[in-house]
């Protein structure tokens, strides 16, 4: 087996890797090599060529069923246009590789919940193996839930070979019975605090009536629209059902395709994904109203493809929120915020609808290449996607809100400007933009579910409840609090108060409310966010985009706490003894790597970020703006 430096041309495919691996005639190397092409029905003499292959992703719950059967789709697909004859591939098929991810579903509000993120962590590692080792020329990626299609892309844009994902797509939603209204899992989850026992049971039994991923505009479907807009998916792709017969019966032709165009004219995803096209993804994001965890995510995505800090590289906190504020408005009506899926998404047209209007009304550069060979613009021009409906999806001039779904946040609690809000999912307690509660605080989350469940009547109206030591390394994993959050939703409604929440943790796609997530520094590393007491005033001021703990401006009082919590840290051996167990070699991995969440909360050897072939981001002035509003370009 040899590593090949020159170009080399093999039928219609040109490989120009340094990476691509491909097979001598070394008998020990072919023995293999010989009975794999043989067991899958390839031809054996193209066992010398470079290779392609399928991924998946796989796990244990309703997101990941269908990914299998379309990973095997593919592969059919693959082996029926690879050969010797004319106009076929010559290249050498692998066999299908799948990573394994835990279900976000089963496992929110308990301690197995700390391998969520991780799991993007581990599917990245996965898949670094697989396409380094086996020198992987061409890719097609299936992919599920919402931590593993980021660890896909990422590994994906390492290896910087051609390469496309499709989406295994969402689930449909349930119906209630007796209510006779759509649910979801979300649903199950607000009513997790009722004392209707019935209710519960019947959520439970019908909130997810086949397979799919989550189907709201939760992180799922964010992430699956911002991979397509930024350029490595197909935009129609996106949003139909996971048991959408297009899924097996034609994409995949599509997808071979593309993938051979690619291959052929050497597009490979760093040229698809540059700075103005991670841009791109991240307007569209806020103008879906998206989950919190495309700002966690969208860091690591800039990493990967060789950028050092999307913050400083692709968009400063400044142009994010002038962005949110003043320019991007939110165009669909969709959970949790909203009323429909995104399989109703898909009835009206799909993501592209979406696409078409932000890029006619000057909110997207047209520009960035995409997987299928052409601009996105052409993409675009070439799907004739049709007009906004007006219920499901929204005109810019005419939006379903007037400003962006997202906001990020800095003050002296969030000195790393790490904070983020969904500001499309808050349901009141913003006064003038403006909330001052009193904090209530827990060194975990599992002592906040236990008061919800056990105690919720001792929440008050203005409470900030603060949750710390769950972020990256404190938790360790950062962990999504779905549970608690939903809990407070339904408690606020029932009582009619405001409660907000805000912690070093994260948040699923689904969560609503006024909850701010990703605070940093975090707790276990002794972030201000450590040094709340109970009873403190919290300021969230989104004129200023900021939250702020006034006791901590006095420099005594800040002092005192840090002296206090350094004596803390140091009887205990150097660690708070709030942080959770790190008991397996993976969560010890990362108490001790992760990066803070400004970087994506990503595992890097000593807590330094790795950044592979480091590239300069290419500025092509281009300025994002609203046709309908004016004053709205402005260059940062």
């Amino acid at each position: 087996m040899r590593s090949i430096a020159k170009i080399a041309t093999h039928g219609e495919i040109t490989v120009r890797n340094p990476k691509a691996v491909l097979f001598d005639n070394n008998p020990g190397r072919n023995a293999q090599t010989v009975g794999i092409a043989r067991e899958i029905g390839t031809d054996l003499e193209l066992i010398h060529e470079p290779s392609v292959g399928v991924v998946g992703n796989k796990g244990d719950s309703q997101c990941y069923l269908g990914v299998q059967y379309k990973v095997e789709a593919v592969q059919e697909c693959l082996r029926a246009h690879i050969g010797q004859g004319k106009g076929q591939m010559r290249v050498r098929l692998v066999q299908p590789e799948y990573t394994v991810a835990t279900s976000d579903g089963m496992r929110n509000g308990t301690r197995e919940m700390r391998y969520s993120l991780i799991g993007r962590e581990v599917t990245h590692d996965a898949l670094c193996e697989h396409l380094s080792a086996s020198g992987l020329e061409g890719t097609i990626a299936v992919v599920a839930c919402d931590k593993p299609p980021v660890g896909t892309l990422a590994a994906i844009l390492e290896h910087d070979r051609p390469a496309i994902i499709m989406s295994d797509g969402p689930i449909r939603p349930g119906v209630d019975s007796v209510t006779k209204e759509p649910i979801d899992i979300i649903s199950g989850f607000q009513v997790a605090g009722s004392h209707d026992e019935e209710q519960k049971k019947r959520i439970a039994c019908e909130a997810c009536p086949g397979y799919g991923s989550c189907g709201g505009m939760f992180t799922y479907n964010t992430m699956q629209t911002f991979i397509g807009v930024v350029g490595l998916q197909p935009l129609h792709m996106v949003s139909p059902p996971s048991e959408d017969p297009r899924r097996t019966e034609t994409y995949p032709i599509e997808l071979v395709g593309y993938l051979r165009t690619m291959m052929e004219a050497n597009l490979t995803p760093r040229r698809i994904v540059s700075r103005d096209s991670i841009r791109n993804a991240m307007i569209v994001s806020m103008a879906v109203g998206g989950s919190t965890n495309v700002v966690l995510h969208a860091p690591e995505i800039t990493r990967a493809a060789g950028f050092r800090n999307f913050w400083d590289d692709i968009m400063s906190p400044e142009e994010f929120n002038h962005l949110s504020r003043h320019v991007v408005p939110v165009l669909i009506d969709a959970r949790p915020f909203g009323k429909y899926s995104m399989v109703d998404i898909d009835e009206k047209g799909g993501v592209q609808v979406i696409v078409k209007e932000l890029l006619d009304a000057g909110l997207l550069n047209g520009n960035t290449l995409t997987c299928t060979g052409e601009t996105l613009a052409e993409q675009i021009a070439r799907l004739d996607p049709p007009m906004p409906d007006g219920e499901v999806i929204y005109t810019v001039q005419n939006p379903y809100k007037q400003t962006g779904g997202l906001r990020v946040l800095g003050g002296n609690l969030s000195p790393e400007f790490s904070a983020v809000l969904k500001l499309a999912g808050v349901e009141g307690g913003l006064d003038d933009n403006v909330f001052v509660g009193k904090a209530r605080v827990f060194d975990c989350e599992a002592d906040l579910l236990d008061k919800l469940e056990n105690r919720p009547d001792v929440f008050q109206n203005q409470d900030m409840v603060i949750v710390r030591y769950e972020g990256p390394s404190g938790a360790p994993g950062m962990p999504e609090m779905l549970d608690s959050t939903s809990r407070i939703t339904t408690l606020c409604r029932e009582k009619g108060i405001i409660v907000a929440l805000m912690t070093d943790a994260r948040f699923s796609g689904g969560s609503v409310g006024l909850v701010i997530g990703h605070v940093g520094p975090e707790a276990a590393l002794g972030g201000p966010i450590a040094y709340i007491e109970d009873g403190d005033d919290v300021v969230v001021d989104l004129n200023s985009n900021e939250i702020n703990c006034p006791p901590l401006k006095n420099d005594s009082i800040l002092s005192a706490r840090k002296i206090a919590w350094d004596k803390v840290v140091e009887d205990n051996g150097g660690t708070h003894p709030a942080i959770g167990d790190a008991d397996t070699r993976l969560l010890n991995r990362m108490r001790r790597s992760a990066v803070s969440a400004v970087f994506g909360a990503g595992m890097h050897p000593d807590r330094e970020l790795w950044v592979p072939d480091a590239r300069a981001p290419e500025m092509t002035g281009f300025v994002p703006s609203n046709k309908y509003r004016e004053g709205s370009a402005k260059a940062f």
